[in-house]
């Protein structure tokens, strides 16, 4: 399992040449969840209930390095190890830490956290786990390895999407309005079979693990498109990669009706829609050890 999965993949790839292009529009899709929702994940690196600046970190499942970089500018003395199953996203994060002078503070991992043994990763004082904890096979074998690599004071903080993000205004499109939430329910019973642990309530099982959580913070997300031209493809994005979920269980009617959406030479694009918003909420829970 690649657990750089986005929180808006619906579907599985398969084969040499198709993980290739779905790490590479997977990528895409993690670098415009970053863009749009920074402000927001800044806020949450401020919020974290720290006792001292941590020197070392670890972003489990780090895709391209939202995490990573936004840790880095909250604590810029630190060092990342970003850990990630895909080399593609490694890569990627790799080089924009080059860019942004800070490649001597980031050092990248290729480990698939399902596996029974986890490579070493040091003792960090903090350990960042954001929109990966419910793609684990086996969340509670995780937690257990997180309590025990984590410095003896060290922090967990797990952060989740409350549900995929919403674009489009209930009333649309004209056609077929209601649309994306029928999409979202779709999807809904694909995860409730395929992913268990998307929308669960960690802090119980980080208490079976040996945690005692320090806070809980939900952070509701509201962006107007019009202050982001960004969010526009983010959609876009995002309805792609859910569509796979969604196909086999919506209406052919609307169907028809998210594929003129998806289609970008059509003039019912998402891409020219004027009305749209990213809507959706992220829970972190902040943890220590017992």
């Amino acid at each position: 399992m690649t657990q750089t999965r986005a929180p808006h993949d619906g579907h599985h790839e398969h084969g040499h040449h198709q993980q290739r292009g779905a790490d590479s529009g997977q990528a895409e899709i993690l670098d415009l969840d970053a863009e749009v929702l920074a402000e927001h994940i800044a806020a949450i690196t401020k919020w974290l209930p720290l006792k001292s600046g941590p020197r070392q970190i670890v972003d489990l499942a780090s895709g391209t390095g939202a995490g990573t970089f936004a840790l880095l500018e909250r604590f810029p003395e630190a060092h990342v190890t970003a850990v990630d199953a895909s080399p593609g996203h490694l890569q990627r994060l790799r080089e924009k830490a080059c860019a942004r002078g800070v490649g001597e503070h980031v050092r990248t991992v290729l480990a698939d956290l399902d596996d029974a043994t986890w490579p070493d990763l040091g003792t960090p004082d903090l350990v960042w786990a954001s929109a990966s904890m419910h793609h684990m096979a086996d969340p509670d074998h995780a937690l257990r390895t997180v309590r025990d690599l984590l410095a003896p004071d060290g922090l967990f903080a797990v952060v989740e999407l409350a549900g995929l993000p919403r674009f489009l205004p209930e009333n649309a499109p004209a056609d077929r309005p209601g649309l994306e939430d029928r999409v979202h329910a779709a999807t809904d019973r694909f995860h409730a079979e395929h992913v268990p642990h998307r929308g669960a309530d960690w802090g119980p099982m980080l208490n079976t693990a040996g945690f005692a959580v320090a806070g809980e913070l939900t952070v509701a997300v509201d962006i107007d498109g019009s202050r982001n031209a960004a969010i526009g493809r983010y959609a876009l994005g995002a309805l792609q990669r859910i569509r796979g979920a969604a196909a086999a269980e919506l209406a052919a009617e609307d169907l028809t009706a998210l594929d003129r959406l998806l289609d970008t030479s059509s003039p019912h694009s998402i891409l020219r829609r004027d009305d749209l918003a990213v809507r959706t909420e992220r829970t972190v829970w902040a943890a220590r050890r017992n």
